[in-house]
């Protein structure tokens, strides 16, 4: 390991532990493209991730939900890290809906049944 494929400009693609037809290229593990790629591969969540965060996500609230776990129970870490991730998603998902800034209560009780 590892054995490197690299894209048309000469980066790397893709790592494999074992060579390839498109990875034939080794290199010593430590050399600094190979570190550099896994920092930067590190560094962007894939749609994959998303989604299994997702499912992480609804699973612990679930077990939340029916008493299995408690949040309590969680390292100080792991507590500060899942209120944090609420907060965020709490935000993230109240600024998808914005104020109109139109904000009228009709009171319609004075008209009585218009249906005749």
């Amino acid at each position: 390991m590892p054995y490197v494929r690299r894209d048309a400009t000469g980066e790397i693609e893709s790592v494999h532990r074992a060579a390839g037809r498109d990875a034939m290229e080794y290199m010593d593990g430590s050399a600094p493209e190979i570190c550099r790629f896994f920092e930067q591969s590190a560094a962007v969540p894939s749609v994959a991730d998303a989604h299994l965060t997702l499912v992480v996500d609804s699973a612990i609230d679930v077990l939340v939900a029916k008493g299995v776990l408690s949040i309590e129970e969680l390292s100080p870490d792991a507590r500060a890290a899942w209120v944090l991730h609420k907060e965020l998603k709490g935000r993230q998902e109240r600024d998808h809906y914005t104020a109109s800034g139109f904000v009228e209560i009709i009171d319609d009780s004075k008209f009585g049944s218009l249906g005749g």
